[in-house]
């Protein structure tokens, strides 16, 4: 990130909450560095999947695989979304998650109970701070596309400069300390503080709302994801 963005965030206390990022260690025994994300939905698991260790897609600079017309998805609620295309009682309408329509190819990735949790506590920021359900689809792709929804540490030469944590923040561009960041209510919180600060982003297609905040060299990737992150979001809201 090259803007220093200090200045949005709000000091958030530490608690039990936190959860630890992974290191390079941490990743690699989630099942092995070369493997890459499966573009069909499948079931939240209670342990690692396969692709797990496509988390550090944007560290090598790997781009995200889009689904295969032969590859049949596996069924799943929080990654397919609602088998009647309802929204179940209280939970946002697919046209207040995805307001703009899609944008080119969708990836999905399975989930396990880290990714979940992580989700979760995207989708809580979000409620704390005001975005709504709109904000946290564009919070939740983001996170998919930047680390799979891993709270990933620092990755060594897998790195990408100092990114670190679910949104790849950077200390160096003043978006916390390494502690600050890889705390996941932190993170969030100060991803939607910062997608505050941009003018009409509620208006904006995801993929501008999530480069503005965070200046990837990517920026188009993000687009890829809303799918199944407005499936999480209805899910989790």
């Amino acid at each position: 990130m090259k803007a220093d963005f200090t200045r949005w965030l709000p000091a958030i206390a530490k608690d039990s909450y936190r959860k630890t990022a992974l290191s390079v260690a941490g990743v690699a025994a989630l099942g092995g560095l070369a493997l890459a994300p499966t573009a069909a939905a499948a079931p939240v698991t209670s342990g690692p999947h396969q692709g797990a260790v496509a988390a550090i897609d944007l560290a090598t600079g790997k781009a995200a695989t889009s689904a295969r017309q032969d590859e049949q998805p596996v069924e799943s609620g929080l990654t397919t979304g609602s088998a009647t295309g309802k929204p179940p009682a209280g939970k946002p309408s697919r046209a207040q998650l995805i307001p703009h329509g899609i944008e080119g190819a969708q990836s999905r990735v399975p989930l396990d109970d880290a990714q979940l949790a992580n989700a979760r506590a995207i989708v809580d920021a979000a409620k704390k701070t005001g975005v709504g359900d709109r904000g946290a689809v564009i919070g939740v792709a983001t996170s998919l596309q930047e680390s799979k929804l891993y709270n990933l540490g620092h990755l060594g030469a897998y790195n990408d400069h100092d990114s670190q944590g679910l949104f790849q923040q950077r200390p160096s561009s003043g978006w916390g300390t390494p502690d600050q960041i890889t705390d996941p209510e932190y993170a969030a919180t100060a991803f939607f503080t910062a997608l505050k600060n941009v003018g009409g982003w509620q208006g904006l297609p995801l993929t501008t709302a999530a480069q503005t905040v965070q200046v990837s060299a990517f920026p188009y990737a993000y687009a890829q994801w809303e799918e199944q992150a407005a499936d999480i979001v209805q899910q989790l809201w």
